[in-house]
C-alpha cells in the first residue's frame, strides 16, 4: 500500500512539474507575417494600350481577394479632380472590403514643402478617404518614401500627422517593383512576349532578394523577424503579377495580415505614435545608424531600363 501511495505521489509531482515547466516557459513567437501596401491609387503609370484605370485596378482587386488578403491601398486624391472617372477604381477597391490610406494629395516630395503646404496635402485627401466606407483611413504613407531634408522638417512632419491623428505606414520589405511598369508597357505595346517572361522572372527574382535583404537586416538589428510591411504599386504589371507574389510569399512562409496587424509590434512603436521621438527610417535607416553592412542586393534598373527599347509606353490617360 505505501508502495502504491509513493508511486502515486512521485507521479503527480512530475505531472505538476510538467504543467508548471509549460506554464514558465515563454511562447514562442508566431511565424512570418508580412503585411501587402499598395501605392498610388488610383493610377501609378504608365499603363499599356488597352488598359484603364479601372481595368488595372480590377486586376489588382481580384487577385488580393481571390487570395484572402487584407492589404492597403495608398490614395492621390489629385487624379480624381483631373480625371473625374478614377474615383472608379477607389469605389471598387472600398467595395472589395479593402482599406485605403492617404499618399498626400499630390505626391509631392516632403523636403520640398513648407509644414503648412505638407498639412494641406495630408488635409485635402480627407474628403476622398472620408467617403470610402468603413475602415482606419488615418494611415499615412510618405511619397517617394521621403521624410523630409532634416531632423527639423521630419519632426514638423511627424507633429502633423500626430494632431490628425494618423499613423505612419512604414515600409520593411521592397524591391522597388515600380521600375517594371515603363518597362511593360513598352514591351506590351511592342507585343514582345518573350521580353515580357523575362521581366516576369527579374520580378520574381527581385522580389526573392527582397525577403531575404529584409530578413537578414531583421535577425541584426531585432535578433528576430519582425512582421514585415511590403510596398507595392497599383500598375498593370503588378496586376500580372500579384498571384505569384503572394504564392512566393506564403512558399517562404509567411502568413499575410492586415497593416494594422503588422505594426501593432514593438518594432514600429515610433510609426503608430508619430509624436513620439523617430527612430531612423526603416530597417536600412536603422542598419546604417548602427554601422551594420547592408546585405548585398541585385541592381535591376540597367536591365529594365533596356529591355523592349524605342518601344513607346501608353501615356498616362
Amino acid at each position: 500500500m505505501f508502495f502504491k501511495l509513493a508511486t502515486l505521489k512521485r507521479r503527480t509531482m512530475l505531472v505538476a512539474a510538467v504543467l508548471l515547466g509549460s506554464c514558465a516557459t515563454p511562447q514562442q513567437p508566431p511565424g512570418l507575417e508580412v503585411a501587402l501596401t499598395i501605392d498610388d491609387l488610383p493610377l501609378h503609370g504608365p499603363i499599356p494600350a488597352g488598359e484603364t484605370p479601372r481595368s488595372v485596378a480590377g486586376g489588382v482587386i481580384a487577385a488580393l481577394t481571390k487570395a484572402g488578403v487584407p492589404a492597403y491601398g495608398f490614395v492621390n486624391g489629385h487624379w480624381t479632380a483631373e480625371q473625374p472617372d478614377t474615383r472608379e477604381p477607389l469605389k471598387a477597391w472600398s467595395g472589395a472590403g479593402l482599406a485605403l490610406g492617404n499618399h498626400g494629395w499630390a505626391h509631392r516630395h516632403l523636403n520640398e514643402m513648407s509644414p503648412a503646404e505638407f498639412e494641406t496635402e495630408l488635409v485635402r485627401n480627407e474628403e476622398i478617404l472620408s467617403q470610402s466606407g468603413p475602415g482606419d483611413w488615418r494611415w499615412f504613407r510618405y511619397p517617394f518614401l521621403d521624410e523630409g531634408k532634416d531632423e527639423a522638417q521630419r519632426g514638423a512632419a511627424r507633429r502633423i500627422l500626430a494632431a490628425h491623428g494618423y499613423k505612419i505606414a512604414a515600409v520593411t520589405m521592397d524591391f522597388s517593383d515600380w521600375q517594371w511598369t515603363a518597362p511593360y508597357a513598352r514591351c506590351r505595346a511592342q507585343r514582345d512576349d518573350p521580353a515580357i517572361a523575362r521581366l516576369e522572372a527579374m520580378y520574381m527574382r527581385a522580389a526573392d532578394e527582397g525577403i531575404t535583404f529584409a530578413r537578414g537586416l531583421s535577425r541584426q538589428l531585432y535578433g528576430r523577424d519582425i512582421p514585415y510591411v511590403v510596398l507595392l504599386h497599383e500598375s498593370a504589371f503588378e496586376a500580372r503579377m500579384l498571384p505569384r507574389l503572394i504564392e512566393l510569399y506564403r512558399s517562404a512562409g509567411f502568413r499575410l495580415v492586415s497593416l494594422p496587424k503588422a505594426e501593432s509590434d514593438p518594432a514600429y512603436a515610433d510609426q503608430v505614435s508619430p509624436g513620439a521621438a523617430a527612430e531612423p527610417q526603416g530597417l536600412v535607416g536603422k542598419a546604417l545608424a548602427r554601422g551594420i553592412r547592408l546585405p548585398a542586393r541585385t541592381d535591376f534598373a540597367p536591365a529594365l531600363e533596356a529591355i523592349c527599347p524605342g518601344g513607346a509606353s501608353a501615356p498616362i490617360p
